[in-house]
């Protein structure tokens, strides 16, 4: 198992990657600790549960720490209930481009209007061709963490 993420995170400028879609999921998802420098995750995806602890980014914003364990969608759903106010709902699109696969979140609830695409990389310097309709980078931008959005939505901005 690879304990690091290396991602960076845009806003997007149009909804044409829905087309170029592949698949998608809902996602509901909660924290039990949403701390900047750790959160503990719980999210339900596809009628399956997961557990993730992520750890502080470095200064780039790009990696960090990320451990994750499927569980059953009955302890999820028990570990939601208890989690800190804010839940997010989204609609995460996966859409091949080039050689890598974007992750694009449609927020919805409070973080409504909201529109993020996430690429992993294998390193900090991999190079990507970049879709048209990915937009302003927001890597390393804490307002546009799940964990954050939970406390302070998209709506209140």
């Amino acid at each position: 198992m690879n304990y690091t993420e290396i991602e960076r995170k845009f806003l997007i400028n149009d909804l044409t990657f829905m087309k170029e879609s592949f698949d998608s999921h809902l996602i509901e998802q909660g924290y039990l600790n949403s701390n900047k420098n750790r959160s503990v995750r719980v999210r339900i995806k596809n009628n399956q549960g997961f557990l993730t602890i992520k750890g502080s980014s470095n200064k780039s914003g790009t990696t960090r720490f990320e451990w994750e364990k499927k569980i059953s969608i009955d302890e999820a759903t028990r570990l939601l209930a208890i989690c800190e106010p804010g839940a997010i709902r989204k609609t995460r699109y996966l859409v091949k481009y080039k050689h890598h696969t974007f992750e694009v979140d449609v927020f919805k609830g409070d973080n409504k209007g909201l529109i993020v695409g996430e690429i992993e990389l294998s390193s900090e310097k991999e190079s990507f061709e970049k879709p048209k309709w990915l937009g302003e980078e927001v890597t390393g931008d804490i307002k546009y963490y799940n964990s954050q959005l939970s406390k302070n939505p998209y709506k209140n901005w």
